[in-house]
């Protein structure tokens, strides 16, 4: 998204003429189980359509079926429309549809609304039986507008009451007619939406929908005063509309992987549910375990017959699979592991975003059990992530770890259809005899490598084990046999590494500053990075997909800067606290592995308050951050001349 645009919050036109506007940020919030999110959904789907970039983020409780009417128990979906590519979810709200006081509350105190935003709110409260509820809607009412914020009330209830006997069923199709009409989107594509929405109903139920959709069109038209023009621009490629763990279970297909095992866990349920409904009709197989262990058991034992399996879970469940993802390391067994991050540790946040699973990805394991671990940073990279990931897994006999997260796996982004590759598929299970005085471990003095047996090849037959062995997979404690496994097993990282390029830089090629990141950070530090620039500010951005092993040539980039500061979703002690110093500071987990790696004194912002990182708060502590610097430095100099000779 082009940084430069300045975002204003709305205000209430005098006409009906729409105001064009480069973006709006639009949230829908409810409580659980009244629509709010294919609400939003639907909204960036008709968006995208049109040609305009679009970044959803998912609003979800911590609990299953939270209270009704709950600050905590907001569940709902924040839209970014803009006229351009969008990477991220943007900084605060300019308009909100809430569809009671309470779970608008929550994003309030959070400080997710802009100043002057505008609020659609259900107004049926101020009518409740309850005089309890009337009260508290009231209040909220006359603080939010004492507050500066421009509140609509809207009779969704009354509205829907005339179509529908459960309104309940309603309010979100009629919310999404109000939308529409408010950003001026295709009613032909609204109602195809629609249609797809609810495809597999009746026509009554279309009709119905269709029907709750133009009488929200219709309320806007005749009773709001605004309306906005994103400006669009139709793609001439094709380009579908999914959101991460989708683009993962996509990926998993068209990689040729064809065993998927799991068990639920949020965030991550969603891409095997996906799997669940389609994997069998292009050959596939999702396997349901009793438990995280025996499933990641199970997609070792598939690897193992021939292809490669993938197991897709989030944090707990990661913690889980250790042992077993061991057993795959020592027996160099082909295996993809997707782990859609969560808060933590133990249950912690399910519905949140994290990124505190890198050290566990990268260390996590008794001994030494080298891993590949990459992190996707868009929905399309979460595709072809995927892709890379069973390339590698089988190229090398390893286990490689995708870490996507919470946000990615939630937020919908159009990006171009993929064109289907021969290349992307798995070589056909190798039946060939083995050649006479072949070993199962014949590991390359280079590399590290050694080929694969696979079951069934006449003179392939050896024992497996996950005990320390030699070259023969026969179990071995003598200490030069058990340190020639431990040092194939880690060349075969070097060996990738070889085959890496260094991650482009976005921005200038040397600076003041250079921002690293990795995961579904990329969009809101590329965004800080060109409204920084805009600014006159010599800032960079470099971004990792791969962080074991690294690319050749970060150290050099790194010199080019004054200062390298990572930006993470996880968490670091922050330096102005009492007890914090250089001595016991506890850095972000990307930073103490950088740090750690080129011995250069590494700085680190991180954010784990369970939402996106924003490109506003990264522009906000970077320029900070130059500043101390350049204080910092103006006292050194003038000490050193103070003191010198």
């Amino acid at each position: 998204m082009n940084s430069t645009l300045t975002l204003d919050p709305p205000f209430a036109m005098s006409t009906r003429v729409p105001r064009s506007i480069s973006e709006h940020i639009v949230e829908v919030i409810s409580d659980s189980g009244e629509g709010a999110q294919r609400c939003g959904q639907s909204l960036a789907a008709i968006a995208a359509r049109m040609g305009n970039g679009i970044w959803t983020t998912e609003i979800i409780p911590a609990e299953i079926q939270p209270p009704a009417r709950s600050v905590a128990g907001a569940s709902g979906i924040r839209i970014r429309i803009g006229s351009e590519r969008v990477t991220n979810g943007g900084d605060q709200t300019a308009l909100v549809v809430a569809f009671n006081e309470q779970v608008l509350i929550g994003r309030v105190q959070a400080k997710e609304l802009m100043p002057g935003a505008t609020i659609l709110l259900e107004g049926m409260w101020r009518h409740h039986r309850d005089p309890a509820v009337v009260d508290s809607y009231a209040n909220t009412v006359d603080a939010l507008r004492k507050d500066g914020f421009k509140v609509v009330e809207v009779p969704l209830e009354d509205r829907c009451k005339e179509l529908v006997s459960d309104p309940r069923k309603g309010k979100n199709m009629f919310v999404l007619g109000l939308l529409c009409n408010l950003y001026g989107l295709d009613a032909g594509l609204a109602r195809e939406q629609i249609e797809r929405i609810f495809g597999k109903k009746d026509d009554k139920v279309i009709k119905t929908n269709i029907a709750l959709y133009e009488a929200g069109v219709a309320w806007g038209e005749a009773n709001l005063d605004f309306k906005y023009r994103i400006p669009a621009q139709r793609s001439s490629q094709a380009q579908i509309v999914v959101n991460g763990n989708t683009a993962i279970a996509l990926g998993v297909m068209a990689s040729g992987m064809d065993i998927c095992a799991m068990y639920p866990i949020t965030p991550a349920t969603s891409a095997s549910h996906y799997l669940s409904e389609v994997f069998e009709k292009v050959g596939g197989l999702v396997h349901q375990a009793e438990d995280e262990i025996a499933a990641c058991a199970f997609a070792i034992g598939a690897s193992y017959a021939g292809k490669c399996a993938v197991t897709i879970t989030s944090g707990p469940g990661y913690s889980l699979k250790q042992e077993a993802i061991g057993l795959a390391v020592m027996a160099e067994i082909p295996l993809v592991v997707v782990n859609v991050q969560r808060g933590g540790p133990s249950t912690g946040q399910p519905t949140k975003v994290e990124q505190g699973d890198l050290p566990a990805a990268v260390f996590g394991s008794h001994g030494d059990a080298p891993k590949v671990v990459m992190a996707p940073c868009s929905i399309e990279d979460c595709f072809y992530s995927v892709i890379t990931a069973r390339k590698i897994a089988e190229t090398f006999g390893m286990v490689v770890v995708v870490l996507s997260d919470a946000s990615l796996s939630t937020a919908q982004q159009p990006f171009p259809r993929p064109e289907f590759s021969e290349d992307w598929l798995a070589p056909p299970v190798d039946q060939t005899p083995v050649p006479p005085g072949a070993k199962p471990y014949d590991w390359d003095p280079v590399t590290g490598l050694s080929r694969r047996f696979q079951p069934g090849q006449p003179g392939g037959m050896h024992t497996l084990t996950g005990l320390a062995h030699d070259r023969a997979s026969k179990v071995a404690y003598d200490p030069a046999i058990n340190e020639e496994g431990l040092r194939a097993r880690s060349l075969k990282l070097a060996a990738l590494q070889k085959t890496l390029k260094p991650p482009p830089v976005v921005g200038g090629d040397d600076g003041d500053m250079l921002l690293v990141g990795w995961g579904s950070t990329m969009g809101a530090i590329e965004e800080a990075v060109a409204r920084l620039r805009a600014d006159g500010l010599a800032v960079s951005s470099l971004h990792l997909r791969f962080i074991q092993p690294m690319p050749s040539g970060i150290r050099q980039i790194f010199k080019r800067f004054r200062h390298v500061m990572t930006i993470e979703g996880n968490w670091s002690d922050r330096i102005e606290d009492e007890l914090i110093d250089e001595d016991n500071r506890r850095y972000s987990a990307l930073a103490m592995m950088l740090r750690s790696r080129f011995l250069i004194d590494i700085d680190c912002w991180s954010e784990a308050r369970g939402q996106p990182i924003k490109p506003g708060d990264i522009c906000r502590v970077v320029r900070l951050a130059l500043q101390r610097k350049a204080a910092a430095s103006g006292i050194t100099e003038s000490s050193t001349e103070e003191t010198a000779p």
